[in-house]
């Protein structure tokens, strides 16, 4: 049995390293934030703690056959609990699958904590921050390019609406987060319809810009206010 210096010393390393990721994801304004991957850290390594060290008083007694390492197994898939509440459907659109990952990770780091794996644990949460910060810009640049963009389009006077747009639109249409239709004040007969985009990559942009250029009831066509 570790001794009580130990114990704590394991606790209080798995919030630290909990609140290192769990403050990255704080700064988005996500849900599961600072304190619940401190929660979630310091939890994982108590059961890993107990899972290890507290059967030993009757792991030697006659007839008394027992896994103790179950306890810490259940972490892993227990632990999905709380990502799936992090996970948020809105259309077609998922979000929180990164929160949840990171939640996955850092039960993964307090059950290396409780084990004593200090070097394992530090170098996985270093490794998950530079995932979750770090990564971000590259994938924003490549993956991502236009995260949000406008699109205004001039056209016959009520001859587009929400939904026929996405009808035009196809699989694409998720793409579409705001829709704004104004009468034109250049000329009564037209109308100015302002679509903002949302995560889409370059391949996506290019595409949806050709398919709102080749609709019959579009006369002009502008990327961010200016022409195309």
């Amino acid at each position: 049995m570790i001794s009580d210096v130990e114990l704590i010393s394991r606790l209080v390393l798995a919030a630290v390293l909990g609140s290192v990721i769990g403050f990255e994801r704080e700064r988005l304004s996500w849900a599961a934030g600072l304190r619940t991957h401190m929660l979630v850290c310091v939890g994982s390594a108590l059961f890993m703690i107990v899972s290890a060290f507290g059967f030993a008083d009757v792991l030697g007694t006659e007839h008394v056959v027992l896994d103790p390492s179950r306890v810490a197994a259940q972490v892993v898939s227990g632990i999905g609990f709380l990502g799936a509440g992090s996970i948020l459907l809105r259309g077609s659109i998922i979000r929180g699958l990164t929160t949840a990952a990171s939640l996955w990770s850092v039960a993964a780091v307090g059950l290396a904590v409780g084990g004593g794996l200090y070097t394992a644990s530090i170098a996985a949460t270093i490794i998950v921050l530079i995932i979750l910060a770090g990564v971000q810009p590259i994938e924003k640049r490549f993956i991502t390019v236009k995260q949000r963009c406008q699109l205004m389009l001039v056209v016959e006077r009520g001859s587009m609406t929400f939904h026929s747009l996405h009808e035009a639109l196809g699989p694409a249409s998720p793409r579409v987060k705001h829709f704004v239709m104004q009468q034109s004040d250049d000329d009564p007969q037209f109308d100015e319809v302002v679509i903002t985009l949302s995560r889409v990559s370059m391949t996506e942009y290019t595409a949806i810009c050709e398919q709102l250029k080749a609709l019959p009831a579009v006369k002009d066509f502008r990327e961010n206010g200016e022409p195309a």
